[in-house]
């Protein structure tokens, strides 16, 4: 491993710790306070402090290690190696964090906790999965699932969830159970949008009789890669080129103008991405 490599590999490790440190500070926070239900390892871990008194830290530690342990049998060793972190870090942090802030309370108003919460564990979880690791614990059964049923991810992950909140809803006001329930429709909808932001990019396709004017342009004056496709047009039946390009969100507004100033008529077609790679965007460029 050259030395490039160990300092990107320590970079992703302390990128991981500082998510679950995060992730715990949330629910010290204002999960905690507020008396909130979740689901995940947390939200098992609050039944368990309930039922037996055990503190939900030392539970996620103890459970964590199970589903490390699972996880290296099943699904393999390249596996536990990206979520060793994460197994042993957030367990610690609760730990440590409950013995340094106490009783410190910021507030109890459900609402602020409710929304706060699901900020923080979605910011948290984002972090953690974009350094390419894995949170453990309740991340794992629905892999082993898939792993042998072939059940998607998603599917296993709300069905936990779901029964997790069931089972909190037997101590739990109704109320508490409500504001669950959205605290876990924010922090997906968070992970969902951090997992996406920076990545997404726009897809342009332009029909044109002067798709070469419009391809020379946008090499030399957006220097973004452009594609020809062959087409035949559907009503004049006339063979046709249509430009592919695809490019940054913020330079949507100038290619347009771009291709306006060539062809005022030209057809345009533009569709949001989800995600690019190649040269030019998650690989250097190459000029000939």
């Amino acid at each position: 491993m050259g030395k490039q490599q160990i300092i990107k590999t320590i970079l992703s490790v302390l990128v991981v710790i500082l998510g679950n440190i995060l992730y715990a500070l949330a629910v010290k926070l204002f999960l905690l306070p507020a008396g909130l239900v979740t689901g995940g390892t947390t939200g098992i871990g609050l039944a368990v402090n309930h039922a037996a008194g055990i503190s939900v830290a030392t539970f996620v530690l103890i459970f964590n290690v199970i589903m490390l342990a699972t996880g290296y049998v099943i699904l393999g060793k390249q596996f536990a190696l990206t979520t060793i972190v994460s197994t042993f870090t957030y367990p610690l942090a609760l730990n440590v964090l409950e013995r340094l802030l106490g009783d410190v309370v910021l507030t109890t108003d459900i609402f602020i906790c409710t929304i706060f919460s699901g900020l923080g564990i979605g910011l948290a979880l984002g972090i953690v999965i974009r350094a390419g690791a894995s949170t453990g614990g309740m991340d794992i059964p629905p892999l082993v699932l898939n792993h042998y049923f072939k059940i998607p991810v998603s599917a296993g992950l709300y069905f936990f969830d779901f029964i997790i909140l069931l089972v909190q809803a037997y101590f739990q006001p109704p109320e508490k159970v409500f504001y669950g329930i959205v605290l876990v429709i924010i922090y997906t909808l968070t992970l969902d949008k951090l997992l996406l932001m920076g990545t997404t990019r726009t897809e342009v396709r332009v029909v044109s009789q002067h798709a070469w004017k419009i391809c020379d342009a946008i090499l030399e004056r957006m220097d973004r890669g452009v594609t020809l496709l062959s087409a035949k047009g559907g009503y004049l039946k006339e063979d046709t080129s249509v430009v592919l390009s695809v490019v940054s969100n913020r330079e949507l507004p100038k290619v347009e103008r771009l291709i306006h100033e060539i062809d005022p008529e030209s057809f345009i077609v533009i569709n949001r991405v989800s995600e690019v790679s190649g040269k030019g965007f998650t690989m250097k460029k190459e000029y000939r």
